[in-house]
């Protein structure tokens, strides 16, 4: 079968989805607490679900993971629905494309799979925020998860425009909503808040209805348990493999003495974070304890089914501050580009023993094309581009203001001030407080001088003469999304010094790099197609001169004076192979001899690449991204060495390649080849 098959189904689908009306029948979906069951239509049930996240799936792609995870066995699925994810800006929502919620549940629905919904409104999820839109942090004071007037009248705004959405969607009203969770793992927040917790009840009943089954998750722990549970909403449990299944489903039963047993998350691998190693959960150790939990007729959810992709910023991180990467892969049955696993096969076996398999073709993993490698030219540094990517102009402040204040809730600020003093080898620039959120690239007067790092080098030796221009690019890393610190600000969070005096007076440019990726890169890129044939890159590298001019440089100047070179973007392109049939197909973008930095095709935000860390080496690239009809373009921000940086003679080359690597192995060591 044609790797694009399947995605193509979907848009076949999509009319007849779209266009129908969900009938009202006389469904019912009910606690049977006298035989600690389920009755879906007064008959016993139990659900064997997976969870899937639309918004890291790409839309063209949820027919085919949808599919796999029905012929899996599953009966339902499990998703999320992150605040942020549609409200980007106050009132400002966005429901259509990627963001089609409806849709993705309708699609569902077509295929006979039920739906247990999760909207929050905190997700936590390893999600930007936990799901949280940034905007609420304008009230600094602000009390997420609580009883906080402003919290609450947002949640309350919030939910009067999702809810009513879901309404018409839910079991008893012809859809497939079965199950809808309120808040998320609330035990484990310092809060413990029951009049918030009492208020979400009351708007989810006043939104969806009395009879729709509501519930709670909670880790299988009497303390998470006691705050995390309220009269009304039935309470279930969560954990992985290691845990005994007879104590974990006690904890449960110690809330909820009569009723279905329910392990809410059931963890088919774990996160990673950037320089840990990728996680992994064992085969034979998750299909043991899965045999065990259906074996007590409870009903569960794999948690993750399919992990996919944080695109973009939306990387949430944990504390002590280290941030998840690009990849979602989670070590899931489906793998984050949907391959099949060993682990597929081993779950859909266990299954198979106690429930139905639907008869038919099970999709192929989509096949995976390796284009090659692609040369790509630089054509500016950050602070050269400063006109582009902040075309409104800078703010002034005497001491330095954080992202929100500026009103930048993603990606990149730089803050500019000049050094007050001669800074020599003895001189430290220093965050004090923990004042830099996340990563910090310094640079006086066009030189590289290092990193500021969140919670690791809080403290940096520069040089320069007084009055040089000090120039500290900021990046947020992804906010924190689990925890006390969810209210996790970014940018210079704090005052920094030097030689233990503030410093003050900073210009702060506010860095709109999707714009600038999506209007102005092609123009430059074509400014500086001469430069290529000039042997541009054996001329030396070039950096501001403060009285005005260019200064030419030695080409081992930056490898002399530093490990790192300045924030540039490069650009590139690529085109795909005529005559060759289904192309374009899904691929793998690598960065061999890169650093730390973004990465965009075609003006979609891939999200973050940092090999020099890992364990992700490779990015996710989707086919449905890709086009025939033209060039297709590469645009990298890298933050700290280019490849090409000190050896001036090699050119910057990425590489389009056919298989994932995270971790020291590829991760398609448990994948399963097409032609099996």
């Amino acid at each position: 079968m044609p790797g694009i098959l399947v995605p193509a189904l979907s848009l076949l689908l999509a009319p007849l989805l779209l266009g129908s009306e969900l009938r009202n029948t006389s469904r019912t979906f009910v606690l049977d607490y006298s035989q600690d069951r389920f009755l879906k239509d007064g008959k016993p049930f139990r659900y064997i679900s997976g969870s899937i996240h639309y918004f890291r799936v790409p839309r063209f792609y949820w027919m085919d993971r949808l599919l796999k995870m029905k012929m899996a066995g599953l009966n339902a699925i499990q998703t999320y629905v992150p605040w942020n994810f549609h409200e980007p800006q106050p009132e400002h929502y966005k429901f259509s494309g990627d963001h089609d919620v409806e849709y993705f549940i309708k699609l569902a629905h077509k295929l006979e799979l039920l739906v247990i919904l999760r909207p929050g409104p905190y997700i936590c999820a390893e999600w930007d925020m936990g799901g949280f839109p940034v905007w609420l942090l304008q009230k600094p004071s602000i009390i997420l998860r609580s009883s906080d007037p402003d919290y609450l009248e947002a949640v309350d705004k919030w939910l009067g425009v999702l809810l009513p959405k879901m309404r018409p969607l839910l079991y008893q009203n012809g859809g497939p909503i079965i199950a809808v969770q309120v808040e998320n793992e609330y035990g484990s927040y310092f809060a413990c808040d029951y009049d918030y917790m009492r208020f979400l009840q009351k708007r989810f009943r006043y939104y969806l209805g009395d009879d729709v089954f509501l519930f709670t998750t909670d880790g299988a722990n009497k303390e998470f348990l006691k705050c995390g549970t309220l009269q009304g909403l039935y309470a279930t449990v969560d954990f992985g493999a290691e845990l005994n299944v007879t104590k974990a489903f006690l904890h449960q039963r110690h809330v909820e003495p009569k009723g279905p047993l329910i392990n809410s998350e059931f963890y088919t691998g774990w996160l990673d974070h950037w320089g840990q190693p990728h996680s992994k959960v064992s085969t034979a150790e998750l299909t043991s304890t899965l045999t065990e939990i259906l074996a007590r007729g409870a009903s569960v959810n794999l948690y993750m089914f399919i992990g996919g992709t944080n695109f973009g910023y939306w990387n949430g991180a944990n504390t002590p501050y280290a941030a998840q990467p690009t990849s979602y892969d989670y070590d899931a049955p489906l793998t984050e580009a949907g391959d099949l696993t060993r682990k597929y096969f081993a779950i859909r076996k266990i299954i198979k023993k106690f429930e139905g398999i639907p008869e038919g073709p099970i999709p192929p993993s989509t096949p995976k094309y390796a284009y090659g490698k692609v040369v790509l030219q630089k054509v500016a540094t950050v602070a050269e581009a400063l006109g582009v990517l902040c075309p409104d102009g800078p703010i002034n402040s005497f001491y330095p203001l954080t992202f929100v204040e500026v009103k930048q809730y993603y990606g990149f600020v730089l803050y500019r001030t000049t050094l007050p003093q001669d800074c020599s080898s003895t001189i430290t620039l220093s965050s004090t407080f923990d004042g830099v959120h996340d990563r910090a690239y310094v640079a006086v007067d066009g030189v590289p001088q290092g990193i500021l790092d969140r919670n690791e080098e809080t403290h940096l030796t520069i040089e320069g003469r007084a009055g040089a221009t000090l120039d500290i690019l900021v990046e947020n890393m992804g906010r924190v999304n689990y925890g006390m610190f969810i209210k996790d600000f970014k940018g210079l969070v704090s005052n920094l010094t030097l030689d233990g005096n503030i410093l003050t007076n900073w210009t702060i440019f506010p860095l709109n790099t999707e714009a600038t990726v999506h209007s102005r890169l092609a123009v430059w890129k074509k400014r500086h197609a001469s430069r290529r044939g000039a042997g541009h890159h054996g001329a030396g590298l070039r950096r501001a001169d403060p009285r005005g001019t260019d200064l030419l440089l030695p080409k081992d100047f930056i490898q002399n004076s530093s490990s790192y070179t300045l924030p540039a973007f490069y650009v590139g392109s690529f085109s795909i192979p005529q005559g060759i049939p289904d192309l374009p197909q899904d691929t793998y973008i690598q960065f061999p001899g890169w650093t730390k930095g973004q990465v965009w095709i075609n003006s979609f935000n891939l999200g973050r690449y940092w090999p020099a860390r890992g364990p992700q080496k490779t990015l996710f690239v989707p086919q449905h991204i890709l086009t025939t009809s033209a060039p297709n373009n590469i645009t990298v921000l890298e933050l700290e060495w280019a490849p090409c940086g000190s050896q001036a003679l090699d050119p910057c080359v990425v590489e389009l390649v056919n298989e994932p690597i995270i971790g020291t192995g590829h991760s398609s060591q448990g994948m399963i080849p097409n032609d099996t």
